[in-house]
């Protein structure tokens, strides 16, 4: 009989090897399908981008020919929500000019192309409020494919060549092709592939500890009746594979589901497409066969002690005590990754990065033993109940078994402990160094075009019955030698009060002067409309007035009242600038945007949008992955708590028939599975805040973490999940007081 008719015999004839092999095949398919997903995700972004990269200027185009259009992009905003501005102008035939996928036409000078949610927006409002920004008459719409994700509000503007943003570049044609993956995702999959992997991992070595010890005893005695290494590996190749091969299977076809789910979760703005997160099939099939491999390697790996030692598997003789050596392994991982940390710089650190933290991981597989085992000798010294030596004894005894109940959690913990460190972090980064408030609405521009923009937003307002209007705020440089200058705002103090985050209390009265956070001696110092040109001298009477900056993030600046500039000093940066309520901004920004033609109109909300989507992206991503790792994880340790209680039947059988209550076995469990927890779980959390830290080094060099009590929540609940998952302990021992011990 061959190795797989004879799995096949075992898994029809023992209840308990199916009910094994069930969930082996069940945390394959888990892990199959998530590290599918997970690997799709750079792909994802890759195909999002492949549609969408024609709305960005192709900077590098001028090496592939002559210019034949010019294209500016801008972002606007309405309720909320962006709007890809994308305006062109063709400089030669529009017919010549290869269009993108999804865009049905070149539009002409005052013709509009709109995504369909912007077109049904735009029929929704009144024009004031959003159709009347693009200038032109809507043509027709955008198809999904000229769209980075279902619903993007793209607007594409025509316009002749002369009108033109002063930030248009001119280029080959539209940018097709050539996007890359978004690193950020690529980082978050790379972690979650790690974190994630290993509890599915040891949910599927906890199934199979479910008949750890009968296979063990049943294969040592195939070695003793004759049975070669070599059959022996066959036979448990062919038990394992049928699970593991068809888990893995089972996770291949599941995956489209979660890619289907995955389409729901925004990112970066928006959903996907369904088609996005198709994957390379030369990515996909290596996966799915690594899967099993895994497992099989495992398992052939476990065989050792039966292979070479039969007598002693089937005697169950006392296991070797663990050395301290498995203690080095977290700080030499842990000085890898440092290293590989302050050396990142390509794609080659960063994997190197995520390998130094896979060897953090894989450290506690080794580390998590030891300590166990250390903590079973504490409580075989200082026991005082029977319930406390037994759970020492065994934590003594089998550290390796004993530890892997709350090997996911230690890790979930882990996890949980470095997001919880990193989110605050980012958090703090977030914030504008703009000057104006929050309510003010500005283009910066030149001041040629910043004359016409002023009249036509003004004429505009006031058709739209505002009584809000349009100033020009230009920009000078206050210098004291070559090395020193300063850029100043050139504003009258009242309006500085009203468009600045400034108190300017006080500083108002008396005559005009220069404003400035700091003391300024104005002796020797110019005023030139550019840096490195030729400064015109201040009056060395000119009064100087201090202000106060309300906002913390702003960058420090200077005002310069126009009745003391300088005669012969003309601005030539100038920024339009208009203040709004909440009532009139959607109206003043369409009033600014019909007027700017397709230049950039900022507000300081506008400049914080990205940050802010960009971190509930993170939060996103992070709870999602918190709670699929605790629930691998608490899956794992009532698995393994199950599987310790089956593998020791003849002790705990042979324990209840002397008298010993069932009570005081299951204690014994809870002891054993919560206290090792509790203490892993604590190192995990110290682990997960400092690889947190290195992690954010990454992102930021300058500025600190920022640690919040929050970080201790993962360790209260990793200890939380492990004691509830050792509460299955009690029904499998009323199982095993129910079953005859002549079935073992």
């Amino acid at each position: 009989m061959n190795s797989f008719r004879l799995a096949l015999r075992v898994l029809r004839g023992d209840r308990r090897t199916r009910t094994s092999a069930i969930l082996t095949g069940l945390g394959v398919a888990v892990a199959t399908g998530l590290v599918l997903l997970l690997v799709s995700l750079p792909f994802a972004t890759e195909a999002r981008g492949e549609r969408s990269t024609w709305q960005e200027p192709s900077y590098g185009s001028g090496e592939d020919g002559p210019a034949t259009l010019s294209l500016a992009s801008s972002e606007d905003y309405t309720g909320g929500d962006k709007i890809t501005r994308v305006d062109v102008a063709p400089l030669t035939d529009p017919g010549s000019i290869a269009l993108p996928p999804g865009v049905g036409k070149l539009p002409a000078p005052g013709e509009v192309l709109l995504s369909p949610e912007l077109a049904r927006l735009a029929d929704g409002m009144p024009g004031s409020q959003l159709g009347e920004r693009f200038g032109g008459d809507v043509v027709g719409t955008l198809g999904e494919d000229a769209l980075k994700f279902p619903g993007q509000l793209v607007a594409l503007v025509g316009h002749d060549a002369d009108d033109m943003p002063v930030t248009a570049f001119q280029q080959n044609g539209f940018a097709l092709g050539g996007a890359e993956q978004d690193p950020l995702l690529q980082l978050l999959a790379g972690v979650g592939v790690v974190v994630l992997i290993v509890p599915s991992l040891v949910l599927v070595a906890s199934s199979a500890r479910l008949i750890a010890a009968r296979r063990e005893r049943r294969l040592a005695a195939l070695r003793l009746a004759g049975a070669t290494p070599r059959q022996v590996i066959s036979m448990v190749s062919a038990e394992t594979a049928i699970a593991a091969v068809g888990g893995a299977l089972l996770g291949a076809a599941a995956s489209p589901l979660l890619h289907k789910l995955a389409t729901f979760v925004p990112w970066d703005g928006g959903t996907w497409q369904a088609s996005d997160f198709q994957l390379p099939l030369g990515v996909a099939i290596p996966v799915v066969l690594l899967m099993p491999a895994l497992v099989l390697l495992a398992a052939v790996l476990g065989l050792r002690r039966v292979m070479w030692t039969p007598l002693g598997a089937t005697g169950s003789h006392e296991r070797k005590p663990l050395h301290w050596w498995r203690l080095l392994s977290l700080p030499l991982a842990g000085l890898f990754f440092a290293v590989v940390v302050s050396t990142a710089e390509d794609e080659m650190g960063m994997m190197l990065v995520l390998l130094g933290l896979a060897l953090i991981v894989a450290s506690a597989a080794l580390v998590g033993p030891w300590v166990t085992s250390a903590i079973g000798g504490i409580f075989g010294r200082i026991w005082r109940r029977p319930s406390v030596l037994l759970a020492g004894r065994r934590l003594r005894d089998d550290p390796k078994g004993a530890y892997r109940a709350s090997a996911g959690v230690v890790l979930a913990v882990f996890t949980g402990s470095m997001a919880l460190t990193l989110m605050p972090s980012f958090e703090s980064m977030a914030g504008s160094s703009s000057p104006f408030r929050d309510s003010v609405l500005y283009v910066p521009t030149d001041a040629a075009r910043a004359e016409r923009i002023v009249a036509e937003t003004n004429a505009t307002l006031e058709r739209y019955g505002q009584r809000e209007r349009a100033i020009g705020v230009g920009e000078v440089v206050l210098a004291k030698g070559e090395n020193s200058g300063q850029q100043a705002l050139v504003l009258d103090c009242e309006r500085a009060e009203g468009l600045l985050r400034l108190d300017m209390a006080g500083a108002c009265a008396g005559t005009p002067g220069v404003y400035s956070e700091y003391p300024m001696e104005l002796n020797g110092v110019t005023v030139s409309a550019e840096w490195g040109t030729q400064g015109v001298p201040l009056p060395a009477d000119t009064p100087v007035r201090p202000f106060e900056v309300t906002g913390e993030d702003m960058y420090s600046t200077a005002i310069i009242d126009p009745a003391v500039l300088p005669e012969g000093v003309s601005p030539s940066e100038v920024t339009v600038a208009v203040p709004t309520t909440q009532a009139n901004r959607e109206v003043v920004r369409t009033a600014l945007a019909a007027a700017a033609g397709g230049a950039q109109i900022e507000s300081r909300e506008m400049r914080i949008w990205d940050q802010q989507t960009q971190l509930s992206d993170l939060r996103r991503v992070t709870v999602i992955g918190l709670v699929a790792a605790a629930v691998l994880s608490g899956c794992s340790a009532a698995i393994a708590t199950a599987g310790s209680v089956m593998d020791r039947r003849r002790t705990f059988g042979a324990l209840i028939a002397a008298g010993t209550p069932v009570r005081v076995l299951a204690r014994a469990l809870r002891t054993e599975a919560a206290m090792p927890a509790l203490v892993a779980t604590i190192g995990a959390g110290v682990v997960g805040v400092l690889v947190a830290i290195g992690l954010y080094s990454l992102v930021e060099e300058e500025s600190s973490v920022v640690l919040t009590p929050w970080i201790a929540a993962p360790v209260v609940l990793g200890a939380g999940v492990a004691v509830l998952a050792a509460s299955v302990c009690r029904p499998a021992l009323n199982r095993v007081r129910a079953e005859p011990l002549a079935d073992e």
